[in-house]
């Protein structure tokens, strides 16, 4: 009787002591759920926040122009599609001159700062030269210049030249690795590839010039990706630059196309500018979708195999 009693006692606290372990081992899964689930309402919602500029200009561009300021939320009482063709042709020339002109910029723009930055960027990280610490820091120094205090020489220098209201102000600048941050970037990525690298192709008989072209321009696909990327929507959203060089509209980008659409007679056309808009960001959302593959495509394949 006493064995069975003892036994039966032992089980109970066995019982017992198991569920105890069932509580505390449940208890802190439920809070780690109610975590989860606290993290997720407040990103959904920080989300639907941020989205809202671009989820009303979007509706605005289908809502006719009495509508667009005086029905609030985000769904039209008629879907007005007349805004996309007549915003298209309401500007003279059409809108499809004012995309290829700021895309004639931006490609240019593109393929001057992927060359001249990162010929600068091997210069500074890999050769040795005289006041090479004292050139680094006066490039890095012009990363906190505004851009207001070099437009007015600038744009005398360019007048006199005779290329003020031509493309060439606005690309001819980023050919000669004018942008000391894609610069600092790219030196810290070539700083982290091993110079043993350079050794090796300088044994086989390689010199600068094969080294950067075959073995770390390959290698600075992360890099290059990350410049294409912030290069594309710098100079796509640049409305001053534009603005103070070009004066024949025949020549205007998509940002000063936009503003021609608003009056100041109060005539402005808040519907055809909201549809162009929705159009000109089409670009920029493929060169993010398409640069952020590449980018981790980049990322995956480089290494030292």
């Amino acid at each position: 009787m006493t064995t069975e009693l003892i036994t039966t006692t032992d089980r109970r606290d066995a019982r017992e002591k198991q569920r105890e372990r069932r509580r505390q081992a449940a208890t802190p899964g439920s809070r780690s759920r109610l975590s989860r689930l606290a993290r997720h309402v407040f990103l959904i919602a920080t989300t639907a926040l941020l989205l809202y500029p671009l989820l009303w200009m979007i509706v605005s561009s289908l809502r006719p122009n009495d509508e667009i300021f005086r029905l609030p939320g985000l769904w039209p009482l008629s879907f007005e599609v007349d805004n996309y063709i007549d915003g298209w042709n309401a500007l003279s020339p059409s809108f499809g001159t004012y995309l290829f002109n700021s895309l004639v910029i931006v490609a240019g723009s593109i393929i001057g700062n992927l060359i001249s930055c990162a010929m600068a960027a091997y210069a500074f990280a890999r050769l040795n030269f005289t006041f090479k610490r004292t050139a680094f820091a006066i490039m890095l120094v012009t990363i906190m210049l505004p851009v207001h205090i070099v437009i007015v020489p600038q744009y005398i220098m360019f007048s006199q030249l005779g290329l003020v209201n031509t493309f060439w102000p606005l690309i001819l600048p980023k050919a000669l690795a004018t942008d000391a941050f894609f610069i600092f970037l790219m030196v810290q990525f070539i700083r982290g590839i091993p110079k043993e690298l350079d050794e090796a192709a300088r044994i086989d008989g390689a010199g600068h010039a094969r080294i950067f072209l075959q073995i770390l321009l390959p290698m600075m696909t992360p890099a290059l990706a990350t410049t294409a990327i912030f290069t594309f929507v710098w100079v796509w959203n640049d409305f001053f630059g534009a603005l103070i060089y070009l004066s024949n509209p025949d020549l205007f980008t998509v940002p000063l196309a936009l503003r021609q659409f608003m009056s100041a007679q109060g005539a402005s056309n808040f519907g055809g500018m909201f549809a162009m808009s929705v159009v000109s960001l089409v670009p920029v959302f493929l060169a993010f979708l398409f640069g952020q593959r590449f980018l981790i495509r980049g990322i995956a394949t480089t290494g030292i195999k």
